[in-house]
């Protein structure tokens, strides 16, 4: 309230939803009441999305779902359209010429995939070449997890009922339900244990005082590079002052310490000690350990690579490190569960998630939101899987889910500045879980503020923060 933005959305699953429906006054009999209310809301707004549309066929299956679809016919037959009705149950497979098709098939309580019926019934709406409605959820779509087992309903506009579920922000399912339309039919409450993280959740960002001073304001020391990779460091250190940290150092191997000097002006650099390949060793723990008094938050691994010495640092440096700590990039390679000292948070995309988990990246594609809590409860951190639906995942199993990103962030450098923005958020005393969804919400935010959206790289966007973070306070 007071022109306050909410920080989050509820995400419901289907158990969660049908929690809510089932406390709604006179359950089961107000069913027909909500029933006659979503169904109404279906037909008029498939007539409103597509004015010159005149014939419709509504696609039904035998669930509360297809009763909605009935109820959408009805709507549209008072409207003055013409509507075929075809019921899935009837084994009815003609759909005969639509202008657009409404999709009353399966609800929120679908999952796995279809049968051979109802899947062939699917690819015929699909191949119908006319815009598709979906009623609630694109069927096929489970919507407790965004997963599809089988065929899909590829919809032009999914209207669904009093708040979002998982499956309309989390892909793939998110990439089947186009245009989203979410209706008030009367029910309130209900918890969720996924959330939508709004770029109000930006206001909790503790404001510089004027009392403070630059170690106050969020000092993050930032550990990686090797030949080659320098760019990496200079990307997290500048991304984390542009997410409003006071003070940056970064330890990086001693030849890399003339290129960083001319590309990072503002951090303070130190040189370590460096193997062969020009990567850092376990020699560089005391030379960490000393910078550490001085320093909030932890951003490890960026450019940092992938030798065995290397990664014997990692592993050795999160066991003893004293900050909470951001994971990122090669220190990902080959980590392995341990008893970290303080928080972590991991930040790996689809690739980097997959051999965390020993499976394949198609696997962690068609499964992201149980692919990050897997993740998160293995090694019992705080796992950010990145895509165009971010997921921030507890180890308790709790989900925060941004969708703020657009497709220029699919550029060389973009995870190091969302890298350093996480550092800078958890420097400021953030919880790492709330660090890493706020990180995702101003990441995403500042490549929205780019214009044009083309030839975007990624200090665009680290520029960008600035100003996406205190337009969203």
């Amino acid at each position: 309230m007071n022109g306050e933005r909410p920080a989050f959305e509820p995400l419901f699953s289907s158990v969660e939803m049908r929690a809510v429906e089932e406390a709604y006054p006179g359950y089961p009999d107000s069913m027909r009441e909500l029933m006659l209310r979503a169904g109404t809301a279906v037909g008029e707004l498939a007539m409103r999305r597509f004015p010159d549309a005149k014939r419709f066929t509504v696609v039904c299956g035998g669930g509360s779902n297809g009763g909605d679809g009935l109820v959408a016919a009805e709507a549209l037959r008072f409207g003055g359209q013409e509507v075929r009705v075809v019921e899935a149950k009837s084994g009815e497979k003609e759909l005969g010429n639509p202008d657009v098709i409404v999709d009353a098939l399966f609800g929120t309580g679908f999952s796995g995939a279809p049968r051979d019926d109802a899947a062939a019934l699917i690819e015929q709406i699909n191949a119908a070449g006319v815009p598709v409605v979906s009623v609630d959820i694109a069927s096929g779509v489970d919507a407790s997890t965004g997963e599809i087992a089988g065929p899909a309903v590829n919809a032009a506009l999914t209207v669904t009922f009093y708040a979002r579920k998982i499956g309309h922000v989390v892909a793939p399912g998110r990439f089947r339900c186009g245009e989203l339309e979410v209706v008030d039919i009367g029910l309130t409450g209900g918890e969720t244990v996924c959330r939508l993280a709004r770029p109000g959740l930006l206001a909790l960002l503790p404001r510089r005082k004027e009392s403070g001073n630059k170690f106050m304001s969020g000092s993050v020391l930032v550990v990686g590079g090797s030949p080659g990779l320098s760019g990496a460091v200079c990307m997290v250190g500048e991304a984390a002052f542009r997410a409003d940290a006071g003070y940056v150092t970064v330890v990086i191997p001693r030849s890399l310490l003339p290129p960083v000097e001319l590309n990072l002006i503002e951090a303070v650099k130190r040189a370590a000690p460096e193997d062969e390949n020009g990567q850092l060793t376990s020699e560089a723990l005391p030379l960490v350990a000393e910078l550490e008094s001085r320093a909030q938050a932890l951003a490890l691994g960026p450019g940092i690579g992938r030798s065995d010495e290397t990664r014997a640092f990692v592993r050795k440096l999160l066991e003893r490190t004293t900050l909470p700590a951001v994971v990122d990039a090669d220190a990902l390679f080959g980590l392995e569960p341990g008893k970290w000292a303080s928080p972590v948070v991991l930040t790996p995309h689809s690739g980097e998630l997959a051999r965390l988990l020993g499976k394949d990246s198609a696997w962690v594609n068609e499964h992201r939101l149980a692919a990050a809590r897997e993740c998160a409860d293995r090694f019992a951190a705080v796992t950010l899987l990145k895509g165009a639906d971010t997921i921030v995942v507890s180890p308790s199993g709790e989900a925060l889910v941004c969708e703020e990103g657009t497709p220029a962030l699919a550029t060389a450098g973009s995870g190091d500045v969302l890298t350093g923005v996480v550092a800078a958020f958890l420097a400021k005393g953030l919880e790492p879980a709330l660090a890493a969804a706020a990180a995702a919400v101003a990441h995403g935010r500042a490549a929205q503020l780019i214009e044009p959206q083309v030839g975007v790289v990624a200090g665009d966007v680290a520029r960008m923060l600035p100003q996406a973070i205190s337009r969203n306070r």
